[in-house]
C-alpha cells in the first residue's frame, strides 16, 4: 500500500482530489477525516497541513505527496519531484509599494521584509549580497508595509490582484511554482511499482487535459493538405463518407494549437469540424 499526502485544506485541495479520482481513484473528501482509504487501488490519502507534508514525506510517514514546489524548496526537504502536474501555477515575488524605486536585489539593502518564505528569500539575499531583515508572518504577508511592519514583501502571486488591493507592485521573481508530485526516495524503491502506476495514470490525464479530438469532414483532394495542418501523433484516420468525394478525418490538437489550426482547416476546406474532449491518454 502507498500513502498519498495531499492538503487537508488551501488552494491545491480540490485540484488534488480531483487529479486522483480522473486517475480512477474513489476517494472520499478529508474535512472531517485525516485519512481516508481508496476503494480501488493499494493506497491511502492522508490530509495533512500544507507546511507538514514536506517533513513527513521526507520521513517516510507519507511514501507520496502533491504539493506545491516552492514548499518543496522553502523547507529544503531530500525528496524526489517524480512528475509535475501543470495547474496551482505561481510564482514567489519581491514586491514593494507602488511608486518604490527598485533596481533589482540591491534596492533591498538593510529594508525591512515580511514573508511567510524565509529560506527562499534568504537564499536570495545570501546570492546577490544583500543584508536585510526578514519578518516571519504566517498569513496575510501583503498588509506588513501599510501598517509599518516591513519595507517590502516576498510573497507568492498568481494573479497579482492581492498586490494590487494593497497597493504593492510585482518587482523581482523569486522562482516559479506548480503543482507536483512528490516521492520518498526509500518508498520509490520499496514500493515503485505502485507508485509507478499511479504516476502512469496521472501522465494519462494531464495529456488529455492538453489535448482535443477532432473530426471533421473534408474533399478527398484536400485531404493530403488538411493531413499537413494536423500536428498528429502519427497520421490521422481517415474514413470515407457516403457522399462521392468526401471523407473524414479524425485527429489529436494541442490545446495550445486549437485556433491557428481550426482557422487553417476552415480555409483549407473542412466542414462539420467537432471538437470533443478527450479523457485519457496513453501513448
Amino acid at each position: 500500500m502507498i500513502k498519498i499526502a495531499v492538503q487537508k485544506s488551501g488552494r491545491l485541495y480540490e485540484d488534488s482530489l480531483r487529479l486522483l479520482k480522473d486517475c480512477g481513484l474513489y476517494v472520499e473528501d478529508g474535512l472531517d477525516t485525516l485519512k481516508a482509504e481508496v476503494r480501488n487501488f493499494d493506497a491511502e490519502v492522508l490530509f495533512l497541513r500544507n507546511s507538514d507534508i514536506p517533513k513527513y514525506l521526507e520521513d517516510g510517514v507519507a511514501d507520496i505527496a502533491i504539493l506545491g514546489e516552492n514548499v518543496l524548496i522553502e523547507k529544503n526537504v531530500d525528496v524526489a519531484v517524480v512528475e509535475k502536474l501543470g495547474f496551482s501555477k505561481c510564482r514567489l515575488s519581491v514586491a514593494l509599494p507602488k511608486g518604490a524605486e527598485f533596481n533589482g536585489a540591491a534596492s533591498l539593502e538593510g529594508k525591512k521584509i515580511a514573508t511567510s518564505y524565509p529560506h527562499s528569500l534568504q537564499q536570495y539575499l545570501d546570492k546577490n549580497g544583500v543584508n536585510a531583515s526578514i519578518h516571519l508572518i504566517s498569513g496575510s504577508v501583503e498588509i506588513a508595509p501599510n501598517i509599518g511592519l516591513a519595507d517590502a514583501i516576498c510573497d507568492l502571486v498568481s494573479s497579482g490582484n492581492t498586490l494590487f488591493k494593497n497597493g504593492l507592485e510585482e518587482k523581482e521573481i523569486l522562482l516559479k511554482s506548480e503543482a507536483v508530485l512528490a516521492a520518498n526516495y526509500k518508498s520509490l524503491k520499496e514500493k515503485g511499482e505502485l507508485i509507478e502506476e499511479l504516476a502512469f495514470r496521472i501522465r494519462s490525464v494531464l495529456k488529455a487535459r492538453k489535448n482535443k479530438y477532432i473530426l471533421f469532414n473534408i474533399p478527398n483532394d484536400k485531404i493530403e493538405e488538411a493531413s499537413k495542418i494536423l500536428p498528429v501523433l502519427k497520421s490521422p484516420t481517415v474514413l470515407p463518407l457516403v457522399e462521392e468525394g468526401w471523407s473524414s478525418l479524425h485527429s489529436v490538437i494541442s490545446d495550445d494549437d486549437f485556433w491557428n489550426i481550426m482557422s487553417k482547416l476552415k480555409a483549407c476546406g473542412a466542414q462539420g469540424i467537432l471538437v470533443i474532449p478527450i479523457e485519457k491518454m496513453v501513448v
